[in-house]
């Protein structure tokens, strides 16, 4: 009894220490408006929202909004009109800075039926006179961000049927940024299902697929791209990631290949083991890893989590044939080099598995050379319905429409510096309250917090159901934000080349503590492109470390010479990024900066930048606040917060164990 209650006591108390720090909890920040199915930050003070077509109650122009902006310093949404239905698109950045979104499904009436304006036949709808929404399956929207008034003319999405379109219609189509800040926009479904096959799969070219690969700014017709029709059924959301030659690793279904794309030519790759899938609906945590001087820039792409099911139970475009959300995730992880620099054959490596298993987690890069893995649940896919192979009826079914159970609230830290068997920690780090299930999203902020938003497994919005549509949002903040002292810059460009003459950034000795020799020993520049997140994917997300040299200053302060983006728009796609300065493993704010010339078209490319040698001064000293916590960057990845709190526990168990109880 009394070991029950200290223990209880303990427990109870773990969340008052944790509350004494910042780092590894959440903050509600208000309302969305719309539910946050796609995410991206627009600039450093706008995070830009787009849900699907349906019921929401702020309305915009006369009809439910499904478009907002939420801005980072006020913490409030604003709604925003986009004209046809975004459901399920894809979304990239482009070279000026702009973004845009492509794709969706028809026009929907409430309760997600088809639209009142229909097609003949009646598979689809141009228009509904309800929700007001126009077919979207062939749309692309665009938006340039804006730091002004969000009504002006200029800063409102480019939408509407006089816009311009897509030739294929394409619902969960995969996208990629080219190096000449082009897209490329593959396969997708024509439109709404499950999975993307009918049973028995007779046709995996045709029916309600779209196995063809175009261009944006288009050059010429829609092609037919095989490997689409090779992983016709779990295909949706392809994973795509450029390579450094411009190739592109293309991942479906338990398939690889390397693409090029230029000549539709076709490499296969060794199949993922397991036959764990890892596209929509499996959902796994999907990445590619840093690219830093010291692994050469040669990408290596980290797949985690998704589903194992076989492949009877994945169903068809009507509903699983198995009750997904008893099924559990999977917790496997797999590294990828598909490019290796020795010239050997591209094989994957079994890595660590995360923590718990996961469906719909997402990845997130941090600017301390670290990926979060957060949101998504325990068992189960994404996707929902009113049915499964083995439940009949709606009335049934035990998480309502969802196709999965048991949100993964906390979230994890995956380093890949770490030493095999010990990559990935959770230490310290809250749950969130708020379950973050399908259609839920997640994007770092320009501070180096992370706002996560939306999950809605429902058809239309329903506030009452078990996994209702949610409009809260949060903040996550990783733990360097336990940090006394944040770096604080200047100099910070507003442009890089691909290589070309490196450029100074001047860092005050009140940016740290300690010697100025070790500070700048362990002061890296990072650029983090958060991407265009929906369905636990952050489309065209890259994180990349800049090479640097220094000079420390007598009076402690630190100028970095930095070098340019390595000469190969494959690494970097042109368009905007955030630019970080991290010492020790605290990052600054991040600074938007265009890569690039900011036009679409081969880039210029210089010479890679050469850096001065590196000058040390013995007598700098930093006058900052002394660090107290650990960073998630730190290999042992334990803050000490979190030992701390186990060491409290443990000494309660110990002493009642003494007292005999």
């Amino acid at each position: 009894m009394i070991f029950s209650s200290l223990l209880a006591f303990a427990l109870a108390s773990a969340p008052s220490a944790l509350a004494a720090t910042k780092g590894g909890t959440f903050e509600e920040v208000g309302d969305t408006l719309v539910s946050a199915m796609m995410v991206f930050l627009g600039n450093e003070g706008k995070v830009y929202i787009l849900d699907k077509a349906e019921g929401n109650p702020t309305q915009v122009n006369g009809h439910p909004a499904w478009a907002a902006v939420w801005d980072v310093e006020t913490r409030k949404a604003t709604p925003m009109d986009v004209q046809t239905n975004p459901f399920c698109a894809a979304g990239m950045h482009l070279p000026n800075g702009s973004f845009a979104t492509f794709g969706g499904n028809g026009a929907t009436s409430p309760g997600g039926e088809i639209g009142s304006v229909k097609y003949d036949g009646g598979y689809a709808a141009s228009y509904d006179e309800t929700y007001k929404d126009y077919d979207g399956r062939t749309s692309i929207r665009i938006i340039t961000p804006c730091d002004g008034d969000i009504t002006s003319p200029e800063c409102l999405w480019y939408d509407g049927n006089d816009g311009p379109k897509m030739q294929k219609q394409r619902w969960y189509p995969g996208a990629e940024s080219l190096p000449d800040g082009s897209v490329v926009l593959i396969g997708g479904f024509v439109s709404g299902g499950y999975i993307n096959r009918n049973t028995p799969n007779v046709n995996p070219a045709g029916d309600g697929s779209e196995p063809t690969f175009e261009f944006y700014p288009s050059r010429g017709e829609a092609k037919v791209m095989d490997f689409m029709v090779k992983t016709s059924g779990l295909n949706a959301y392809a994973l795509t990631y450029l390579m450094p030659s411009g190739k592109m690793l293309v991942q479906a279904n338990y398939s690889t290949i390397l693409w090029d794309y230029d000549n539709n030519v076709e490499t296969p790759l060794p199949d993922m083991p397991g036959k764990v899938i890892r596209v929509y609906p499996a959902s796994g945590a999907n990445a590619m890893l840093p690219l830093t001087p010291k692994n050469n820039y040669t990408p290596t792409v980290l797949f985690c989590g998704g589903s194992d099911m076989p492949d009877s139970a994945w169903g068809n475009y009507s509903w699983p044939m198995i009750n997904t959300f008893d099924y559990p995730a999977s917790a496997d992880c797999q590294r990828l080099t598909a490019e290796p620099l020795d010239g050997s054959a591209p094989a994957y490596e079994q890595d660590d598995d995360m923590l718990e298993t996961r469906t719909m987690g997402q990845f997130v890069a941090l600017p301390d050379g670290t990926m979060l893995v957060l949101n998504g649940g325990n068992n189960g896919t994404a996707g929902y319905s009113t049915a499964t192979g083995q439940t009949a009826t709606y009335g049934e079914m035990p998480w309502g429409m969802s196709l999965a159970s048991g949100p993964a609230g906390r979230p994890a830290v995956y380093n890949p510096n770490a030493p095999k068997g010990s990559r990935w920690s959770n230490a310290g780090f809250a749950s969130s309250k708020i379950a973050r299930l399908y259609h839920s999203s997640a994007i770092l902020l320009a501070d180096g917090s992370v706002f996560v938003a939306g999950s809605n497994p429902n058809v239309d919005v329903n506030t009452s159901t078990i996994f209702p549509t949610t409009y809260k949002a949060e903040i996550f903040y990783p733990s360097y934000f336990d940090a006394p002292t944040r770096p604080k810059p200047t100099g910070m460009p507003k442009t890089l080349s691909y290589g070309g003459d490196p450029f100074d950034i001047t860092i005050p000795a009140s940016s740290y503590s300690g010697s100025g020799n070790d500070a700048a020993a362990n002061t890296s520049v990072w650029l983090i492109r958060g991407g265009f997140t929906t369905h636990a994917l952050n489309m065209g997300q890259r994180s990349l470390q800049l090479n640097n040299t220094y000079t420390v200053q007598d009076d402690g302060s630190i100028t970095l010479h930095v070098a340019q983006v390595p000469p190969n728009p494959n690494l970097i796609t042109p368009g905007p990024i955030l630019m970080f300065v991290t010492i020790n493993g605290i990052p600054s704010n991040g600074t938007q900066v265009i890569v690039g010339n900011g036009k679409i078209g081969t880039q210029p490319t210089s010479a890679a930048s050469v850096l001065p040698a590196s000058i040390k001064s013995d007598k700098a000293k930093g006058s900052g606040s002394q660090k107290t916590t650990s960073t998630s960057q730190d290999s042992g990845a334990v803050s000490l917060k979190g030992s701390a709190l186990l060491g409290a526990l443990m000494a309660i168990v110990a002493a009642v164990g003494m007292i005999g109880f």
